[in-house]
Formats: structure tokens, C-alpha cells, sequence
């Protein structure tokens, strides 16, 4: 039996005393000691992120436990529709073997849009059979994110015979509606849609959570909308939870996991029990999660931390083992299989050349830092003297590049408008949802070197200024690592510095923007392999169509 003594946090009862714990795998039993709480550590509930996509850390569900373990989490909610989309079945049960080698409480849920959308070519297809035997594992708790909710208000027959799956085994349904209101929100959420993490503006947060709808705070690596939903934490804490849906591995190594977000809500001056409700009861009620929660009987799942301010995590427990303390973790890790999905080939630059035509004007993409949402620009452009549209540097308006990596196809090619590079090229094949490689480039010459060098290597990031390089491989399905969270931790953050500083893109997270802006369900122009995409039409358009 274990023992261990501080200031515990109660948070069913909202109370916090100075006391004992003693355990093994479970709690067997908590002791208050009557005397004035001494200033020593806390003994608190683990964190549990709601919604993430372990994919994104570019890690294996291992290496990524290594990483979060630190900051105190002790348990996630995985989608891994990003390898399902490579791999399609077998990657998802890659995912889930993986993380049966990590102390780390990983739950999945079936990826309900393998593909995201039919206007794109990704490399598998789950199909509702496919998804109703994945419900049926232990570790998958919910239906993920249903971006298709053109299928769910249209009432697609094989998106709802998805739905009815989760539905028939009490199994939650998460959705994904990004500016989604009235009429057609309601009938979004009529087929039981419970969850959404997509929300940017406290007015849609507030219209959801009238209807019933649990919202999922999402601080990420590119989209962050804790500043605009805090409030929530106070005036709805039983339901909001915490999530970092796309996180990659230089923030959270550097910045932490969830542990960042509870210590800016502390610093915001909200209520401690709401905030851990937020990251710990929630996500676990919602869910049914089998994670402790500090009473007795309880599977023996906690943190101690140094305090309630700083928040600085000592320790992590979970399933009565000390996985993390003295700054080190302690599980072994075998070596991760290596599997992948690339058609070898190689592009030209006549292959990604647009000309002009009788109209000055085309439609361009314009990205918003820190946001997954683009705009539409109008912008007038210039030809070579082969007619051929320029890219424009001082405008800021370059050159955007989707490469099919499933097929032998020709590049889909448009033009975008704010990363702000002044010279080279950055790819990468982490381009969401199906994962074709994405660049966005000042030049043919660099976007073509860039995408080559990815489709050669099976994946990867890509950056170049016109004269020098820096390249991360990927080569688990062109969207995860074989190596050390500490190692990928470090070349991305090279690589990302490269692109900030050689070629000087003005975005906080380039690689992240950009591999959101080929995702065909967050509104308003992306890019797809297939061609220019109006999310708010749901239909191809063309950089000629200027309305």
C-alpha cells in the first residue's frame, strides 16, 4: 500500500483539506487530518483532454504520452481520422495497438468522415459497417466529429446509419459546425449531435449550448478560442470541457497540454472546481470515462502540483503507478512499426502553371492567424509575358499547391493571401483531412523542388528559401514520427523557425494554417486536390468566379 500526504482537491464536494491517500490501483482510502493546511503541494484530479488528434502532435500514442505526462494529463479522447484517412481500418487499429503500450488513458472515438467530404481523394473509405464494428471496442467511447452536416440536415443515408450505430449502443455523437445556426443548427443537433469544439464567437457558443450542446474550448496550436468563450467556464461549468483538438509538438512540450489552458483560466480568476470541472468531471461524465476522480474505490488516477497559482505539475499518477516524477517518465517504449500510403511520382512546374484569362480579377484565399476559418479576396493580378499569373510578394499573394499522393493526378492550383513569405516554399503532407501534400510557395521553381522532395520521402515538412532547406520526415502514413517526442519536438520547432525567419511568414503556426486550408468543411475557400472549394456553396468553384 502507498501513502501520500497534501492538500487534497475535492471536487465533488468543492472543498480542498489537508490530508492522506492510500492506494494501490485503486483509492482504498482518504483520511482528513484536522489541522490549518500546511503551504505544501496539491493533490488534485488528472487532466483529461476531450477532443484531440494525437496524429497532430506528429507522434505515436507513446511518444506522445511521454510528452503529455508532464503536464498532468492523465487521460484524452482521440480522433485518429487523420491516419484513417491514409490508412483507413488498419490505421485506426494501429492507433489503438499502439496505446495499449502507454500508462496514458487513451480513448478513441470512430472516425465518422473517412472521407471529410466525396469532393476529395483521400486514401480509404470507412463505410457505416466499418464504423459499427469499431463501436463495438472497449476503448472507443463516442462517434468523432461529424463534419459532414450538409449529409446529417440532408439526412444522407449512410452518414445516419452512423449515427444510429453510436445511438443504438448509448455511445455519444460529436459534432463539428462551424458557424452553423438557426434552422439548420437545430436540425444538425435533432439527430443527436452532443458536442462542439469548432465555436470562434461566444454568440454561437451561447445558441448551441441553449439547444443542449456540450462545448468543447479549444486551445490549439492554430485555432485558439479560450479569450473568446472564457466566460463560459463561470456562467455554464457543467457544460463546457477543455480540448486542444490540433496540437503540435513544439507548444505543448514548451507550452504545456492542458495544464496551459487551466493555468490561464486561473490567472482569469475563475473558480478552481469549475475549471477542473471543465478538464477532469466533465469530459469523463460525458464520455464514461474510466479515470479516477480522487474518492475512494476510484481507480488511482491524480497530479500533485507545487500550487493553485502556478500550477506546475510534480508529479502524475495513474492506475496507482508514479508514471511521471523528478521530471522523468517512467514506461518503456518498443519501437513503432513504420506504414505508410504514397504513390511514387514526381511534378513539374508546367504542371502547376495557371493563365490568365479575359478577367483581371481572381478569387484568392485569405488565411486569419490563429483561426481555421479563411476569407475570399478579390485581387488583381498580373501576367508574365507567357500569360501566365504571377504571384506578387509585395501583395502577398502567392502561389497555394495540392498534390493528389494517392494518384497519379495533375496538382490542383489557386493562389492565397497572408503567410507573408518573401521568398521559397513550404509543403508538408499533414494537409487535413485526407492528407495530400499542400504548399504554398513565392515560386514554381521552390513549390515544385519542395513538393518533390515530400512525395520522395513519403512524407514529411518541407521549407526552402531559394537557396537552403530544412526537411522533418514523417514516414508513419506522412503524418507521425518513429523517433523521441524530444526530437520531432526540436525539428519542428527548427523547421518553423526557418519559415519564420528565412522566409519570413508573419503567421505564428505556418505549417498548422496551412494544413487546414485544404480541409472542405470549415468555411468559407479551401483547396482541395481536386480543385478551388466554396464551403459555403459546398460546391468547386474557380479562381475566375468573382461574384
Amino acid at each position: 500500500m502507498k501513502t501520500i500526504f497534501g492538500n487534497i482537491v475535492d471536487i465533488h464536494h468543492r472543498e480542498i483539506f489537508y490530508g492522506s491517500i492510500e492506494y494501490n490501483e485503486k483509492i482504498s482510502n482518504i483520511t482528513k487530518i484536522n489541522i490549518e493546511r500546511p503551504d505544501k503541494s496539491y493533490i488534485l484530479p488528472g487532466l483529461v483532454d476531450s477532443h484531440i488528434h494525437i496524429e497532430s502532435s506528429m507522434l505515436t500514442p507513446c511518444q506522445f504520452t511521454r510528452m503529455v505526462l508532464p503536464h498532468g494529463t492523465v487521460a484524452v479522447v482521440a480522433d485518429p481520422h487523420e491516419i484513417a484517412n491514409v490508412l483507413g481500418f488498419s490505421g485506426v487499429e494501429y492507433m489503438i495497438e499502439n496505446a495499449k503500450h502507454s500508462p496514458l488513458k487513451i480513448y478513441f472515438t470512430a472516425p465518422s468522415c473517412v472521407p471529410a467530404t466525396y469532393f476529395e481523394t483521400n486514401g480509404f473509405v470507412l463505410s457505416s459497417s466499418d464504423i459499427a464494428k469499431l463501436l463495438l471496442i472497449d476503448s472507443v467511447v463516442a462517434l468523432a466529429e461529424m463534419m459532414n452536416y450538409p449529409g446529417v440536415i440532408n439526412e444522407d443515408a449512410e452518414v445516419i446509419s452512423k449515427i444510429n450505430a453510436a445511438k443504438a449502443l448509448n455511445k455519444p455523437i460529436d459534432g463539428h459546425a462551424p458557424g452553423l445556426s438557426g434552422d439548420l443548427l437545430m436540425k444538425y443537433l435533432s439527430k443527436g449531435i452532443s458536442t462542439d469544439h469548432e465555436c470562434s464567437t461566444l454568440e454561437e457558443a451561447r445558441e448551441k449550448l441553449n439547444n443542449g450542446v456540450k462545448i468543447q474550448i479549444r486551445e490549439g496550436s492554430a485555432a485558439r478560442n479560450y479569450e473568446s468563450l472564457k466566460s463560459l467556464i463561470a456562467s455554464n461549468p457543467d457544460s463546457v470541457m477543455f480540448c486542444t483538438d490540433d496540437a503540435h509538438p513544439d507548444d505543448i512540450s514548451v507550452n504545456g497540454h492542458i495544464d496551459k489552458i487551466v493555468r490561464k483560466a486561473i490567472n482569469d480568476g475563475y473558480d478552481i472546481f469549475d475549471i477542473l470541472s471543465a478538464c477532469h468531471k466533465n469530459p469523463i461524465e460525458h464520455y464514461g470515462l474510466k479515470v479516477g476522480s480522487l474518492r475512494e474505490n476510484d481507480s488511482a488516477d491524480f497530479i500533485v502540483v507545487d500550487s493553485l497559482k502556478n500550477f506546475k505539475v510534480q508529479s502524475t499518477v495513474i492506475s496507482g503507478e508514479e508514471v511521471f516524477v523528478n521530471k522523468r517518465c517512467n514506461f518503456d517504449i518498443k519501437p513503432s512499426e513504420v506504414v505508410n500510403n504514397f504513390v511514387e511520382k514526381q511534378i513539374s512546374i508546367e504542371d502547376i502553371e495557371l493563365i490568365g484569362s479575359e478577367i483581371d480579377f481572381i478569387k484568392v484565399i485569405k488565411v486569419i492567424d490563429g483561426e481555421l476559418l479563411t476569407d475570399v479576396l478579390k485581387y488583381k493580378y498580373e501576367t508574365d509575358s507567357g500569360q501566365r499569373i504571377k504571384t506578387s510578394v509585395d501583395d502577398d499573394v502567392l502561389k497555394i499547391v495540392v498534390v493528389n499522393r494517392y494518384n497519379d493526378a495533375k496538382p490542383a492550383v489557386a493562389y492565397v493571401k497572408g503567410f507573408g513569405l518573401k521568398s521559397g516554399a513550404l509543403a508538408s503532407s499533414v494537409a487535413h483531412d485526407s492528407h495530400n501534400i499542400i504548399c504554398v510557395g513565392v515560386d514554381d521553381e521552390s513549390i515544385v523542388e519542395s513538393v518533390n522532395h515530400l512525395l520522395k520521402i513519403k512524407g514529411g515538412l518541407y521549407a526552402t528559401d531559394g537557396s537552403r532547406h530544412l526537411s522533418l520526415s514523417l514516414p508513419i502514413a506522412g503524418l507521425m514520427a518513429d523517433r523521441p517526442y524530444e526530437v520531432v519536438s526540436n525539428e519542428y520547432s527548427s523547421i518553423v523557425e526557418f519559415a519564420t525567419k528565412n522566409c519570413q511568414s508573419v503567421l505564428k503556426s505556418p505549417f498548422m494554417t496551412m494544413a487546414f486550408l485544404s480541409l472542405l468543411v470549415i468555411p468559407h475557400l479551401k483547396l482541395g486536390d481536386r480543385g478551388l472549394f466554396d464551403v459555403d456553396s459546398f460546391g468547386f468553384t474557380n479562381i475566375f468566379d468573382i461574384k
